[in-house]
């Protein structure tokens, strides 16, 4: 089996759902149901005996060091982080606490663990670390694409903090023989994506007739890669993956903000029309954040010349599957916009004035 770290958010939850549609193999998961973690999105797994959840802190040594003594995992998949860039401009320290301390008291116990292992066991185990692009900083408009050797230059608190996690892991890696792989990946999209992101918040305020907070002229650009295809990427590099190597996972689908919102207005004008007219009337421009990185772009050919790897979709095909699981699933929507979630979205945007 495999212990996975925050597999109850976004992108940890849809690689526990298709780690097992592809595997037969079982997933210890462990999250500490923050904000972003929600039980929900793994509904379909309550009777699967394959997934077993527990509810804890990654920070809790003694607990870590329980579960790697009950249940011997061959591989940890960490995804368990603290995860948008607002939420640590407005408050730094629980990303220093999850991503930072977290890792660390993570990789000192599956270290400890590791050194139990008998040698053939110690040979195949793995611990893969999933991080973000945005440890390298931003590009200019003609700069080439971030490959796996660019120098890191984190502009917020959260790739700073994500910055030092992958920093720790290289070190075990490198100071004590541990057995890792690290993946960076641009922005994710899909299914159970929490409505504070780009995505996500645009469709969940158009269908309810509010404004889309487009932040500063809009022309800030991303690569964006469909979540289940990280996940097959995620697969692919912990079967195969070279010790101690990086890998950058991209969707090769550079987009503005601006043109993001431009086709989910029109995906949903075209899925569940408005009466009062096309969505984009909708789109308003608020002060844009602090440090707001220009342009990210992943360069994934490593990853597709060692390991066979790319994504199964474009753009327009998974932010249709987006926007349709958006429409379908308007329960969990409800759900997850809680007391706390709406208190969050006045704090960031209340004081952004419309541009």
């Amino acid at each position: 089996m495999i212990l996975v770290t925050g597999g109850a958010g976004f992108i940890g939850s849809n690689f526990v759902l298709d780690w097992l549609e592809q595997t037969q193999e079982a997933v210890i998961n462990l999250d500490a149901l923050t904000y972003a973690g929600n039980l929900e999105n793994l509904a379909s797994l309550q009777h699967d005996p394959r997934h077993v959840f527990v509810r804890g802190d990654i920070c809790d040594r003694a607990l870590v060091d329980r579960l790697l003594a009950e249940h011997r995992p061959r591989a940890v998949v960490h995804f368990a982080a603290e995860s948008h860039v607002d939420r640590s401009i407005h408050g730094p320290g629980a990303f220093m606490r999850t991503n930072i301390e977290g890792t660390y008291t993570l990789l000192e116990g599956v270290r400890a663990h590791w050194a139990t292992l008998d040698s053939g066991d110690k040979a195949a185990f793995r611990f893969h670390h999933v991080s973000t692009d945005e440890v390298y900083g931003s590009l200019g408009a003609t700069d080439p694409a971030f490959t796996e050797s660019h120098p890191y230059e984190p502009n917020s608190p959260y790739s700073a903090s994500k910055a030092a996690s992958d920093h720790l892991v290289r070190a075990w890696h490198h100071t004590y023989g541990l057995p890792v792989v690290t993946t960076n990946c641009s922005n994710n999209y899909g299914p159970f994506h929490f409505p504070e992101k780009l995505i996500p918040l645009m469709i969940v305020n158009a269908l309810a007739g509010k404004p889309l907070p487009i932040y500063g002229d809009g022309q800030n650009v991303r690569d964006w890669l469909y979540v289940r295809d990280h996940a097959s990427a995620i697969r692919a590099v912990l079967a195969g993956g070279r010790l101690g190597e990086t890998y950058n996972i991209g969707g090769w689908n550079e987009k503005t903000n601006l043109e993001i919102v431009h086709t989910l207005c029109d995906l949903l004008d075209e899925l569940k029309p408005d009466p009062a007219g096309s969505y984009r009337r909708l789109i308003t421009y608020v002060k844009d954040r602090p440090g707001h990185d220009r342009r990210y772009a992943i360069d994934a050919r490593k990853v597709e010349r060692e390991l066979g790897w790319r994504p199964a979709e474009t753009f327009e095909t998974g932010v249709r599957k987006t926007v349709q699981w958006y429409l379908d699933h308007a329960d969990w929507v409800a759900h997850v916009q809680s007391g706390s979630y709406r208190d969050w979205v006045e704090q960031n945007y209340a004081e952004r004035q419309a541009g």
